[in-house]
């Protein structure tokens, strides 16, 4: 391979052919790794540009094997940043090859911020620049065997492979400074202290009461008989927000991708700013059962969200014990109603819909015709005809106790999840 980097052009030789690319800046005004990306033969990158996907999913693979800080289920904010972070770097590998005045200024927004969540998430600079290593290998082993397959030469190879390796101390370099920033924005050690008090209060495994108690001690947080859990909603601008002072009562957490607040010994009804962010507040509990009121708050949160819960900017959990309870397993809840109402399932939507309003009016009015009549807002014939219909689908099911509370279950259920109260 002859390149010739003149600061005109720039002729390269791949596999018997010689290209010319665009205009070379001087060697100055690049980094090393872009410098190096630039003395690529653009018809690698043409050639290879199809690999990306491939690259991505098995570097993605790779970190979470290697790296036991990566290794969790990929899903949510974790999904996003770490393939993201990955897609971008890699994309970006092609595009300097075709042309080494690309902006840099999207990738650069990208790992720095990677970095920052890095840092929010609780993971460490080691684990953060091991990760890069480690995706840097696959994609390197990938870009080898494919490039001696396609007949590259041995000295082009192995330019791939210091751009390679030069690419991952400016991504390294970049997605530190994020991380870096993101830990001297935090609040001091005490604040750093209480935001691992409230992971550990959190945790899935518990902790001892004396760890607990140990952490406090050092926290400003004096240690609560009970404490209440707000969930809140995730923002993609949560950390751009004003900060929000909630008192030395309660332990914050506002910027990960599961922001909460533990609050301690809290009265009746909270008076929490917020900002703007949604929330739910989860039952008082004791401490050692802050998790069970977190689940509680974020299933709340949820059911908001969907419209199942009425929207507004903060939600009570202790208002919706009956439907949080209801509905804590959706799963449970549709086989039960699916046995429970398959003696309907011949029937028209129309025909369902009124036999099943009529049917659950009954369970609650305890029978009486003028009432559900009333309710409905039919008249008492209708109902008489309707009821006559029902006794007629579910027979000795009526007047069975059991049944008549997994008919009620059933259709309790089916009211709340399709008729959800509409977003403001």
């Amino acid at each position: 391979m002859t390149i010739s980097l003149n600061g005109l052009a720039r002729q390269r030789t791949f596999a018997g052919g010689t290209t010319t690319g665009p205009a070379v800046h001087p060697a100055s005004e690049y980094s090393a790794a872009r410098q190096l990306w630039a003395s690529v033969p653009t018809e690698l990158a043409e050639r290879m540009a199809p690999l990306a996907g491939v690259l991505v999913r098995d570097a993605v693979r790779e970190i979470r094997r290697a790296v036991p800080a990566y290794a969790r289920p990929l899903e949510g904010k974790f999904r996003e940043v770490l393939v993201g972070a990955v897609e971008m770097a890699i994309s970006k590998c092609f595009d300097i090859i075709v042309n080494p005045d690309a902006a840099q200024g999207d990738w650069e927004a990208v790992l720095r911020y990677s970095g920052r969540i890095e840092y929010l998430e609780g993971r460490t600079m080691d684990s953060l620049q091991t990760a890069v290593r480690v995706g840097a290998r696959v994609v390197w082993r990938h870009l080898s065997e494919q490039g001696r397959e396609l007949g590259v030469p041995t000295d082009t190879l192995f330019l791939v492979g210091d751009a390679i390796f030069a690419w991952v101390d400016e991504l390294c370099r970049v997605a530190i400074a994020g991380y870096a920033e993101a830990r001297a924005n935090a609040s001091g050690a005490l604040e750093r202290r209480r935001r691992q008090l409230l992971k550990l209060v959190l945790a899935e495994q518990p902790a001892s009461a004396r760890s607990v108690a140990d952490l406090a001690a050092t926290t400003d947080w004096p240690l609560p008989a009970r404490v209440a859990v707000v969930a809140l909603e995730y923002r993609e601008d949560q950390h751009q927000l004003p900060p929000v002072a909630l008192g030395r009562d309660v332990l914050v957490d506002l910027e990960s991708s599961t922001p909460c607040l533990v609050v301690a010994n809290p009265a009746e009804r909270l008076r929490l700013d917020l900002r703007g962010r949604r929330a739910a507040v989860g039952p008082a509990v004791p401490l050692a059962e802050a998790r069970q009121s977190l689940a509680c708050a974020r299933r709340a949160l949820d059911l908001v969200r969907r419209g199942v819960l009425p929207v507004m900017p903060l939600t009570w959990c202790d208002d919706h014990l009956a439907t949080l309870a209801l509905l804590s397993d959706e799963f449970l809840v549709g086989r039960l109603s699916e046995r429970a109402l398959a003696a309907f399932a011949g029937l028209t939507v129309k025909q369902r819909e009124r036999l099943e309003t009529t049917l659950l009016a009954w369970l609650e009015t305890q029978g009486g015709i003028g009432e559900i009549a009333a309710r409905l807002d039919v008249h008492p014939q209708t109902v008489r005809y309707r009821m006559h219909q029902l006794e007629e689908l579910l027979g000795d099911r009526l007047a069975d106790p059991e049944e008549r509370l997994t008919l009620e279950i059933a259709l309790r259920s089916r009211r709340l999840l399709n008729h959800p109260h509409p977003h403001p």
